[in-house]
C-alpha cells in the first residue's frame, strides 16, 4: 500500500523597503500583490507586518527614509525567486532581502496569522534654528541665570 506524502515546504521571510511618500492605500496593494504571487506559486503567507516608516542607515534611492514591509511565507526556492523578481519590477520598492528561515516544514503546522500594522519612527520635526538638513545650528543664546545662590561655608584661599 503506497502512502502519500504530505507536501513540505521552506519557511522565508522577505522584508522590502518601500518609498516613505506612498499612502497607505499603496502599501496595502503591494501586500496583495505580493501575496497573489505566492498564492499563485503554490505557497503561504503567514503573515505581513507593516514595521512603519523608518529612519534609513544611508539613503536608499536618494531617500533618508522608507516604510519597512515584512512578509512570512511558505514556499519553494522558486517562489522566492519570483517573488524577488517581481520585487525588482516594482517602482515602489527600492531594496527587498529574502532569508530561509527553515527547511521541511508542514504547512498545516504554521496558521494563517492577521497582518499587522506598526507605527514606524515619529516624523522628525526640524530644531529651531535648523534652516535644512545637516546644516550647523544657528546661534542660541543661553538662558540667563536670575540669581546667583551665595556660598556660605567656604573659607577663602589665602594665596602664597
Amino acid at each position: 500500500m503506497a502512502q502519500t506524502e504530505k507536501a513540505r515546504l521552506r519557511e522565508y521571510e522577505t522584508i522590502f523597503l518601500v518609498k516613505p511618500d506612498l499612502t497607505d492605500d499603496n502599501v496595502d496593494k503591494l501586500k496583495e500583490r505580493v501575496r497573489g504571487i505566492v498564492s499563485r506559486e503554490g505557497g503561504k503567507v503567514i503573515r505581513f507586518t507593516v514595521w512603519g516608516k523608518k529612519k534609513t542607515m544611508y539613503p536608499v534611492a536618494k531617500q533618508p527614509r522608507a516604510i519597512y514591509v515584512h512578509s512570512h511565507y511558505l514556499g519553494s526556492s522558486a517562489l522566492v525567486a519570483e517573488v524577488e523578481r517581481n520585487l525588482r519590477n516594482f517602482d515602489e520598492v527600492s531594496r527587498y532581502l529574502s532569508v530561509k528561515l527553515a527547511e521541511d516544514v508542514d504547512p498545516e503546522s504554521k496558521p494563517v496569522l492577521e497582518d499587522v500594522k506598526m507605527a514606524g519612527d515619529v516624523e522628525e520635526t526640524p530644531r529651531p534654528g535648523m534652516e535644512r538638513e545637516g546644516a550647523a545650528p544657528a546661534f542660541r543664546s543661553v538662558p540667563e541665570v536670575e540669581e546667583v545662590p551665595e556660598v556660605i561655608d567656604e573659607e577663602p584661599v589665602e594665596e602664597v
